[in-house]
């Protein structure tokens, strides 16, 4: 009877072994992750141990021969089932980033802070005010809903201005009015409307969803499309809102171009101040902060970066404050290397190697007030802290932090690039194994005062500097043409006649030792 349970448990085992390791390979298959190659020589491994699990526990009788086999059909069996979930769990997260998602413009209905009405009671016999032109179409809806909702007896007023709006609020002109949530903090930039967010208060608010429209490279034709291996352009942006609504149009305050060539290796990030006085590319030539782009949608911030430094912008990848902070305690903090010591947001910062938790890493991306160059050096600092996380993301602590991560990722992080091309694009790095050229270059301006398109009143600005754009733009070219810039190059000392402009900083980073200064 011993002999008959033995075989029949070393028969479990071993199919036990059999069928995690078939789903394993099947993971690893259908992930479009891995080089054939490595497919291959896994699965020979997978079958040879396999029929060795097979052999050793045919026969319980031999219980040296026995045991082995049990404990190397456990130990396969269990390494399948982890290398599933990772393998799965990649997967699940790549298509959850990489779907098509709807964008929401959260139009609020604010009153004065003083009104102290029900407004489910007063809301029909309100006096609404809107504003003309700007963001019409998703105030238009939210007015229609409010209609179904409250049913209003007064049309609603028209204003030109958000200032004009918020004035007749605030005179009593009417009772409450209807503007994209994000407006709030552009009004607050205005010197006529800095304690805005005590004057009003938001009493109800409408989600008015839109479809997320992608870029002109992600056409239907090749969003299935395999990598072909050319050079790419990756828009970054990072999102001014705390939600956990991504979809959430809101600012831009991360605006970093990132020219990615995988042939060269080479990968260029070009960070442009969030108060560049840019046009739009909704404005009809109209200047406006940066920033407010992301108002519009990311769409509007894509093809206003393009417009910048002429140049069809493939992709974009966008994260939200809370979502950043999420990742970055995914990852067990990271390691940034400050040019500066400062103090931001009640923290401190060395001159050097600083390791941060999230929301250290945060106060680290958003301070500007304490340098003399502002949103230069901002800007600096978020591509410092770009790479740190590829650096940490490299390091063998990424492995036991590697679900953790996954899991922070959903929700935060979006991306226009297709899940086909992430998977060419892993392929084709775990294939080569070779290290990358990160090169970062900052365009710089001057800070002046202006009317924005989205403002209506005069407020601070930064006028481009062109010579640094076309320092950018030079550089782009270089990457786009297969060369690989150095860091004498990055500053501006190139034969190819790329002029010296915003300062920059280079380092590499290899597949296996993360990233260093050189």
């Amino acid at each position: 009877m011993g002999s008959r349970i033995g075989w029949f448990f070393g028969k479990l085992i071993s199919i036990a072994a059999m069928v995690s390791s078939a789903v394993l390979m099947c993971g690893v298959y259908m992930s479009k992750m891995f080089p054939t190659k490595y497919i291959m020589a896994g699965g020979a491994v997978l079958l040879v141990l396999l029929v060795l699990i097979a052999v050793l526990t045919w026969n319980s009788n031999g219980k040296v021969r026995y045991v082995i086999g049990i404990i190397l059909g456990i130990a396969i069996t269990a390494a399948a089932v982890i290398g599933s979930r990772y393998v799965f769990k990649t997967v699940d997260t790549a298509k959850q980033i990489t779907t098509a998602s709807t964008e929401v413009s959260q139009i609020g209905v604010y009153v004065t802070a003083a009104n102290n009405d029900d407004f489910a009671t007063a809301a029909s016999g309100y006096q609404y005010g809107i504003v003309k032109e700007i963001d019409r179409d998703s105030t238009d809806q939210a007015l229609a809903q409010l209609k179904k909702d409250y049913s209003p007896t007064k049309e609603a007023k028209e204003y030109d201005s958000l200032p004009q709006l918020v004035t007749a609020l605030k005179g009593g002109e009417v009772n409450a009015i209807l503007m994209n949530t994000a407006f709030t903090d552009v009004l607050a930039e205005m010197d006529d409307f800095k304690n805005i967010n005590d004057e009003i208060k938001l009493v109800k608010t409408y989600n008015i969803q839109s479809t997320a429209k992608s870029s002109s490279a992600d056409s239907e034709s090749n969003m299935n499309s395999e990598y072909s291996g050319s050079t790419f352009a990756l828009y970054i942006s990072g999102i001014d809102t705390r939600s956990d609504t991504l979809s959430a149009k809101s600012r831009s305050d991360v605006n970093i171009l990132a020219v990615i060539n995988p042939e060269t290796h080479q990968i260029l990030l070009v960070s442009t101040p969030r108060d560049y006085y840019v046009p739009l590319s909704i404005s009809n030539g109209a200047k406006d902060k940066l920033t407010h782009a992301g108002i519009y949608g990311i769409q509007v911030s894509v093809d206003t970066m393009g417009m910048i430094y002429d140049l069809d912008i493939d992709y974009y990848f966008r994260v939200n404050f809370t979502g950043f902070e999420k990742i970055i305690d995914a990852l067990g903090g990271v390691t940034v290397d400050s040019e500066y010591a400062f103090t931001g947001s009640g923290y401190t910062f060395t001159k050097g190697e600083n390791k941060l938790d999230g929301k250290e890493a945060l106060a680290f991306c958003r301070e500007r007030h304490a340098f003399a160059s502002g949103d230069n050096q901002r800007g600096k600092n978020q591509m410092a802290m770009i790479k740190a996380v590829i650096s940490k993301m490299m390091s063998v602590d990424m492995l036991k932090n590697y679900t953790n991560v996954l899991s922070a990722m959903e929700g935060c992080f979006e991306t226009s690039m297709p899940y086909d091309t992430i998977g060419s694009l892993v392929k084709t790095q775990l294939d080569s194994g070779a290290g990358w050229n990160i090169v970062s270059y900052s365009v710089t301006g001057t800070g002046s005062q202006a009317v924005p398109y989205s403002m209506s009143q005069s407020a601070y600005v930064m006028i481009p500097n062109e010579a640094d754009i076309a320092t950018a733009k030079a550089m782009i070219k270089q990457v786009y043409d297969g060369k690989v810039i150095s860091k004498t190059e990055a500053a501006g000392e190139t034969e190819t006649g790329v002029s010296q402009g915003g300062e920059s900083e280079n380092s590499s980073v290899t597949g296996t030792s993360g990233a260093s200064a050189q």
